[in-house]
């Protein structure tokens, strides 16, 4: 019983001070409450800022499995060539979507085009266009950026993007790339600006449209003067590509002039 009382006094005791203090923290100074107020406005909003972190964080974490777990994102993905798909077998023939397709500069005119060059005694196997140095350069589809890269003999700082629709398009002779890896994009977003690095004479953007590594003509998909696709839907045919990206014709061996050949055509012009 005695017990028992000792409890019911400690609660009580208890109970009193509480009261007393939450009383006396009620009575505080006008000038003491308008500081705490002023001093809670003047935090930064943490919780959201770790609620901000962690949704990055999750969207960062859908963004690699999407390419785990699509099929296009997941082939030959870690290589670090322009053409990882060495050695594997194309299709003959395949249908490919292109209609969400936004053209990947908005001014300038096509300088170079696809095929053989004389003057360099080379192919070419993009598009070029003319464009001033720092011109944003976007994507030309939906897709994921592969690499980015510099390459100082022939690409320069360049960009390469695999798209939902299976195609890869690389983007060339860049002056600043503005995104990384593995960043999702979306028809139209920024990648970089144009330039002249590389092996360029002058400022402009080096345009590629390939699949499963097989270079393709730009101009066989896409109106440059109109800057939309010819089609909603691109024919792909293996062996009309293989035959555009034919390599130069056979030099024209020049036989060597000898002496004897010389003194024949010496006597022929006298007659």
């Amino acid at each position: 019983m005695q017990f028992l009382k000792k409890i019911t006094i400690a609660a009580a005791t208890l109970l009193a001070l509480t009261a007393f203090n939450t009383n006396a923290q009620l009575r505080l100074p006008d000038l003491h409450d308008q500081e705490h107020k002023d001093l809670i406005a003047a935090q930064r909003p943490i919780a959201a800022d770790i609620k901000l972190v962690n949704t990055m964080k999750f969207i960062e974490q859908l963004k690699q499995e999407e390419i785990a777990d699509n099929e296009i994102y997941s082939e030959y993905w870690e290589s670090n060539l322009v053409n990882p798909y060495v050695g594997v077998e194309i299709p003959d023939t395949k249908n490919i979507d292109v209609s969400g397709y936004v053209h990947p500069i908005d001014i300038g005119t096509v300088t170079s085009r696809f095929g053989y060059r004389p003057r360099f005694r080379r192919m070419h196997y993009g598009i070029d266009i003319g464009v001033p140095k720092g011109t944003p350069v976007v994507s030309s589809f939906d897709g994921v950026v592969r690499l980015c890269k510099f390459e100082r003999g022939g690409y320069g700082y360049y960009v390469v993007v695999r798209h939902d629709n299976g195609l890869e398009t690389i983007y060339a002779h860049l002056s600043k790339i503005t995104v990384k890896p593995n960043d999702r994009v979306k028809a139209g977003d920024q990648l970089a600006l144009s330039g002249n690095t590389g092996r360029s004479t002058g400022p402009h953007l080096h345009f590629e449209t390939r699949y499963l590594g097989m270079k393709i003509n730009p101009e066989t998909i896409i109106d440059f003067e109109q800057k939309s696709p010819i089609n909603g839907i691109f024919a792909f045919d293996k062996k009309a590509c293989e035959q555009s990206i034919k390599k130069a014709p056979a030099k024209i061996t020049k036989r060597k002039t000898t002496a004897s050949s010389r003194k024949k055509k010496t006597t022929t012009k006298k007659k």
